[in-house]
């Protein structure tokens, strides 16, 4: 039923640095040593809607199959809240989370939030499991240049995530943001439309905030410390530069971390 209601400058395919004695990391995408431009595919799902199940499914087969040439898509899972009062409170639910998707409601002009809603780069929203418009989407999105942004240095310490991240100029000012990820999780539904039933999620997001901004023309450069009590390893952290009130996304990059 529905309901109305960003790695290197290139990616690199499967290198795995060691960071210290304990954590390591990794460069996810499919490009190989050829350049591939992110793009940031949002879905707004929840584990109370049985539409979602199939959405769900859809952004992990993106994210290990990478289907889009020269490009790497850079995913995010992000469960809403309104459905917690329906029979099943989502483990993973966020109201900021709901509170993104309804910043996109009000600048895509769009009659109410649902889910399950996939977001391509700040600019392309459709039915989460409508594969035709994700292949639209993702062609569009492909063809637009894109700014670099590494993220470097990166260490687990007492239960600390460090990192530093740093961009080329950016064309229009943007604000620059971070989402801590869980790399995969399992749920066993008891109760709402989705009772009885085992869902299986990928890069959920536990924490995605405003880390800066970065002005017309100059870069953007931070050390960065994050707190990761709330997300279970191995995850990813993603940046992605978009431009204000939850505009066009200008680039994009994720770096995964575990123990």
């Amino acid at each position: 039923m529905n309901h109305n209601t960003c790695a290197e400058l290139s990616c690199r395919s499967n290198l795995i640095t060691r960071v210290h004695s304990a954590a390591y990391l990794h460069y996810l995408g499919n490009c190989g040593l050829d350049k591939c431009d992110p793009i940031l595919v949002e879905l707004f799902t929840s584990e109370g809607c049985s539409d979602c199940p199939p959405a769900d499914s859809f952004l992990r087969t993106l994210d290990s199959t990478q289907p889009v040439p020269g490009a790497q898509l850079i995913v995010l899972e992000e469960h809403v809240d309104y459905w917690d009062d329906l029979g099943w409170r989502d483990p993973f639910s966020s109201h900021a989370l709901t509170g993104r998707q309804a910043e996109y409601v009000s600048r895509m002009r769009l009659a109410s939030a649902y889910t399950p809603q996939m977001v391509v780069d700040g600019a392309y929203q459709f039915v989460g499991s409508d594969r035709r418009n994700a292949t639209k989407a993702f062609e569009s999105a492909r063809l637009a240049q894109k700014v670099g942004i590494r993220i470097t240095s990166l260490k687990l310490e007492n239960g600390m995530l460090r990192a530093h991240v740093e961009s080329e100029a950016v064309p229009a000012k943007a604000d620059v943001l971070f989402a801590l990820v869980a790399e995969r999780a399992e749920s066993q539904v008891l109760r709402g439309e989705n009772g009885g039933h085992s869902l299986q999620h990928v890069a959920i997001v536990r924490s995605l905030s405003y880390l800066g901004k970065a002005e017309k023309g100059q870069s953007f450069s931070k050390d960065i410390s994050l707190e990761l009590k709330t997300v279970a390893l191995p995850g990813r952290l993603i940046i992605f530069l978009q431009e204000p009130n939850q505009g066009k996304v200008l680039g994009a990059a994720v770096q995964s971390f575990q123990n």
